[in-house]
C-alpha cells in the first residue's frame, strides 16, 4: 500500500522531499476572469457564480439573525459542549501570546519601543459542503478577536438550498462573528479583496480552500490588493518512530491525514526493521476497512505515501528538517529530546498520546499551518498574524546630541547630506 525505502541514497532522499506539483495554469485561466468580473460587477457577478458553481439562487447574500437562530436549534447540545471546550483551550493558549512591550532606553535620552496594533479589517474563508470546517472558525476567530480586530467578516459557500451549514453559523456566532456572507470559491476571495455592494473589502484574508480558492488568494496577494495568511498546499504529516512507537497508533495517524486530500504528503521515517514495517502495513489495511467514508481519497493518498528506514534517528531528523512538514509526530524514546532538534516544522506532536487530531480541534494550538516546505520561513496562525507592530521613539535634545556625531559620519559616507542637516539644525545653538 505504501512505498518503502531502506537506507535511501541522497538522490532518493531528494526525490522524497518533493511534493506533488500540480499544473495550475488551467486553474489560473478560470480564476483570473472570476476575480476581474467580481471587481467590475460586484454582487451581480457573485450571484451569477453562486448559481453556476453552487447551484444555489441566494436572495440575500448576508446571513440574517433568523439564519443564526435556526442554526442554533439544529446543533446538538453535545456538539455545543465540544465547541465550548475547544474554544476555552484555544483561547487559553492564544491569550498567553499577547505581550505589551515596554520602552527601552537604548542610550542616554533615547527611548524606543514597539506597539502591537490590530489589523482593522480581516476576512475569513471557511469551506462548506461535505466537510464544513467549523473548527477553522475557532482557529481564526479566537486569535482575531483576542488581537482586537474591529471588523471581521466571513465568507462560506451555501448549499443548493442557499443555506449555510448550521455548525458554521453556530460556531461563528459563539466566537463573536456575525457578518457572514453566502459566497464561496474564487469569487469570495475577490469580493473580500475588492469589496462589492454587500461585502466590504478587507486588508488580510485567512483560511483554507480548494485549488481555486488557493490560486485566487495568491493572485490578489501578488496584485498587492490584500495580504494573506500564508501560501497553502495539501495537508502533510511526517512521523518519526522508533521501537517504542505503537504500530496501531502510527497507522491511525497516517490514515487520519490521508483523508484530507488525495494529494496529502504522508511520510513515516523510522529506525525499525522490516518486521515492524509489516505490522504497520497490516494495521493500515485493517483500519482502512473500518473506515466508512472517504476511502477513495485515502487510497489515492496512501499510494503517494512513503516509509523510509534509516540506521539512526539523527538521519531521520536531518531529512525531516529538510522537508519542513506541516505536522511532525515524534513517537520515540525521549521524544522531548528529539523535539529540541526540530528546526523546520509547522507544529510538533511529542509521544504516543499526542496525535495531530488533538491539535486539529481542541488541544489549544492553531491548526492553520504552513505546508509545502514553507515551514522553513513561515509560522502557523497566531496572535501575531492579526497584528502589525509599529515602532516608536522619543529622543531628548541631549540624547540627539549624543547621537549626532555618529549620524553625521554615517550619513556623510552615504552622501545623504540633508540627513546630516536635519540633525545639526536642531543642535545649531549648542556650544
Amino acid at each position: 500500500m505504501i512505498q518503502v525505502y531502506i537506507r535511501p541514497t541522497s538522490e532518493i532522499c531528494k526525490s522524497i522531499l518533493n511534493r506533488t506539483i500540480q499544473d495550475s495554469s488551467n486553474i489560473k485561466k478560470l480564476v483570473y476572469p472570476i476575480i476581474d468580473n467580481v471587481k467590475k460587477y460586484g454582487d451581480l457577478a457573485l450571484n451569477t457564480y453562486t448559481k453556476k458553481y453552487d447551484y444555489a439562487d441566494v436572495k440575500c447574500i448576508q446571513v440574517t439573525e433568523k439564519d443564526f437562530d435556526e442554526a442554533d436549534m439544529k446543533v446538538s447540545n453535545q456538539l455545543k459542549k465540544s465547541i465550548e471546550i475547544a474554544y476555552q483551550n484555544i483561547k487559553c493558549f492564544h491569550q498567553k501570546q499577547i505581550h505589551e512591550e515596554t520602552p527601552i532606553e537604548v542610550s542616554k535620552g533615547v527611548f524606543c519601543w514597539r506597539k502591537m496594533i490590530p489589523i482593522e479589517k480581516v476576512g475569513f474563508y471557511i469551506p462548506g459542503g461535505s466537510a464544513p470546517l467549523f473548527s477553522t472558525i475557532l482557529m481564526l476567530g479566537i486569535p482575531g478577536k483576542l488581537s482586537g480586530c474591529s471588523n471581521i467578516i466571513l465568507c462560506t459557500p451555501p448549499n443548493r438550498n442557499g443555506d449555510i451549514h448550521p455548525a458554521i453559523l453556530y460556531t461563528a456566532r459563539y466566537v463573536g462573528i456575525t457578518r457572514i456572507y453566502k459566497v464561496g470559491g474564487a469569487q469570495a476571495i475577490s469580493a473580500m479583496a475588492y469589496g462589492t455592494e454587500s461585502i466590504p473589502s478587507v486588508y488580510k484574508i485567512f483560511g483554507p480552500g480548494n485549488s481555486y480558492v488557493t490560486i485566487a488568494k495568491e493572485i490578489v496577494f501578488q496584485k498587492g490588493i490584500v495580504s494573506i495568511d500564508m501560501p497553502a498546499g495539501p495537508s502533510e504529516v511526517v512521523i518519526m518512530a522508533d521501537d517504542t512507537a505503537n504500530p496501531e497508533y502510527v497507522a491511525s495517524d497516517l490514515l487520519s491525514q490521508s483523508e484530507h486530500d488525495p494529494e496529502s504528503y504522508i511520510l513515516l521515517v523510522t529506525t525499525n526493521n522490516q518486521f515492524w514495517i509489516e505490522k504497520i502495513q497490516k494495521e493500515l489495511k485493517k483500519q482502512f476497512l473500518d473506515i466508512s467514508n472517504k476511502q477513495d481519497i485515502i487510497e489515492k493518498s496512501l499510494k503517494n505515501s512513503k516509509i523510509v528506514i534509516f540506521n539512526s534517528l539523527d538521519e531521520c531528523m536531518t531529512l525531516i528538517n529538510q522537508i519542513a512538514p506541516e505536522h511532525l509526530i515524534i513517537n520515540c524514546r525521549n521524544a522531548s529530546y528529539w523535539g529540541e532538534k526540530v528546526i523546520n516544522a509547522g507544529s510538533v506532536f511529542l509521544g504516543n498520546y499526542s496525535p495531530v487530531s488533538a491539535g486539529d480541534y481542541v488541544s489549544g494550538t492553531n491548526h492553520i499551518l504552513p505546508t509545502y516546505g514553507y515551514a522553513k520561513c513561515y509560522s502557523g496562525v497566531s496572535i501575531d498574524s492579526f497584528v502589525k507592530k509599529i515602532t516608536f521613539q522619543k529622543i531628548s535634545k541631549k540624547g540627539l546630541k549624543n547621537l549626532s556625531e555618529c549620524v553625521n559620519i554615517l550619513s556623510s559616507e552615504e552622501g545623504l547630506f540633508a540627513h546630516k542637516k536635519s540633525i545639526n539644525i536642531r543642535l545649531k545653538n549648542e556650544s
